[in-house]
């Protein structure tokens, strides 16, 4: 074998603190990100509200504990006047790009902490500040040794699971949106299943309940007998109908109570654990009016943070000194002018990205739902010219105040759906003519889901009757047989 020694040239994203900061902020809910930034005005001397007057110059004492150790006291008084000078922001902005690229790929973060001499891994580092189901699957996805491809989809996958922990839209839209082969994202879906908690990223109850029995030990009692109901008797069981139920699987009363004693250990909703502290409202990032004949988009000022450098703080830093205490308020100093562009950024990208959104669907804002043109998140990133990770974060716990209501801003982006003039309808357009078809049914005689693909069909929609039961119950509306017993 021979031996020889190569050089190459190359360039590679270096994921630097400040950067991840910047993407780590980007991300972040309203109510997370006000915690974040009450964290930074705790730990940092630098930080301080804007509501609040400036601190009054320090006493002769004061100057000197902060500002001279004993050792160097004599040291300092010979100091020029062109070392004591003060800084200015130039001497300290030139570090911080006008703008941060925070325009990044999520698998550029962990890469770089990969390459980092730290010797605390981060994947294995949980974010306390924002313990929802989303993040703890995305810290799942980051300690697997999936391809980055499958990351991505997996990604995708997980902005797309419910409060409920099921998904709220089918493998087949998801494929669509992302421009891939549903076979390529089924693949994904099921590793993302074999996270924690149990049964989550299910398209539906049934798989969500067999998901569920299938990590319990294989020696459990009447597994296999609960399995066999779940996937051949769900509805039985779900019309409680025991007597059918019992005959069909040729258990007596007593061990089909078994089974089912163990069945309701299964919960249909495994997402639920992390919703204990999710608010009962949420606030609004965006506020969208209409004003002189145009749709206005702007930040909502009530929950912009405010805060700024402390002007007198920044003032005892100065150039040539290398103390210790000159060293302290010079890091802290420029940490807070990088949290500062921190937050300048996320406010731009997500103004820029509603403004967008809001541009795309003007029709929702001037005729509703019915109007939602089909969208997907390449869509916008093309448009403003960012990476499709980037406007999913953006998109990510981020709500929009409209005339018509509070919407997060995933809602305004929906697969397309064929019609018969040629043109895509949006999936979430075709769930507000179901619910509209649904409203005006007669009541003794309800619309089964094939009966709505046809009226459907008769609008130019061309739907299966399967997307329109998937469609029905993510809305959370009954089957025709349901509706009509609940009269």
């Amino acid at each position: 074998m021979k031996q020889s020694l190569q050089l190459k040239l190359g360039t590679q994203l270096t994921m630097t603190p400040q950067l991840q900061q910047a993407i780590r902020l980007l991300q972040l809910s309203t109510l997370d990100l006000q915690q974040e930034v009450q964290a930074a005005l705790d730990s940092n001397p630098m930080l301080e509200p804007e509501s609040e007057e400036q601190a009054p110059p320090p006493s002769h004492a004061e100057k000197n504990v902060q500002q001279e150790p004993p050792s160097s006291a004599a040291e300092d008084t010979n100091h020029s006047a062109t070392e004591e000078k003060e800084l200015t922001d130039t001497d300290w902005n030139h570090d911080i790009p006008a703008e941060l690229p925070v325009d990044s790929h999520w698998d550029d973060i962990y890469s770089s902490y990969s390459a980092s001499q730290d010797t605390e891994d981060p994947n294995f580092e949980r974010n306390s500040t924002t313990d929802t189901l989303q993040d703890h699957l995305r810290w799942q996805l980051n300690l697997t040794t999936l391809s980055t491809h499958d990351k991505w989809i997996g990604e995708h996958l997980i902005d797309s699971i419910g409060l409920n922990g099921l998904l709220d839209t089918t493998t087949s839209e998801i494929a669509a949106s992302l421009n891939l082969e549903e076979d390529e994202v089924v693949a994904a879906l099921k590793a993302v299943q074999q996270f924690e908690p149990a049964g989550c990223a299910a398209r539906d109850l049934q798989e969500c309940l067999q998901l569920q029995l299938r990590q319990l030990p294989t020696n459990t009692p009447w597994l296999k007998e609960a399995q066999n109901i779940i996937e051949r008797h769900l509805e039985l069981l779900g019309k409680r109908d025991f007597r059918q139920l019992s005959r069909r699987t040729r258990l007596n009363e007593a061990q089909l109570g078994e089974v089912i004693g163990l069945i309701q250990t299964l919960t249909p909703n495994p997402g639920e654990e992390f919703n204990g502290e999710q608010p009962a409202y949420v606030v609004p990032d965006i506020i969208v009016n209409r004003k002189e004949f145009r749709w206005q988009v702007e930040l909502n000022p009530e929950i912009t943070p405010k805060i700024r450098i402390n002007s007198h703080y920044a003032s005892l830093v100065k150039r040539a000194d290398n103390s210790r205490e000159n060293n302290f308020l010079r890091d802290h100093l420029q940490e807070a002018r990088w949290f500062l562009k921190s937050l300048q950024s996320r406010h731009e990208t997500l103004l820029k990205v509603a403004t967008c959104i809001v541009d795309k669907q003007q029709r929702f804002f001037e005729e509703g739902p019915e109007a939602m043109r089909p969208m997907v998140l390449a869509d916008i990133a093309e448009t403003i010219g960012m990476h499709e990770s980037t406007i999913s974060r953006v998109t990510t716990q981020k709500y929009m105040l409209t005339p018509r209501g509070v919407f997060e801003l995933k809602y305004f982006f929906s697969s397309h759906v064929s019609t018969n003039s040629g043109e895509d309808a949006s999936s979430t357009a075709i769930r507000a003519l179901i619910r509209k078809l649904i409203d005006v049914e007669v009541p003794r005689k309800p619309l089964s889901d094939n009966k709505i693909a046809q009226e459907l069909d008769t609008q130019g929609i061309k739907v299966a009757r399967r997307t329109v039961a998937k469609y029905r119950e993510s809305m959370g509306i009954p089957s025709s047989s349901e509706r009509k017993r609940l009269i």
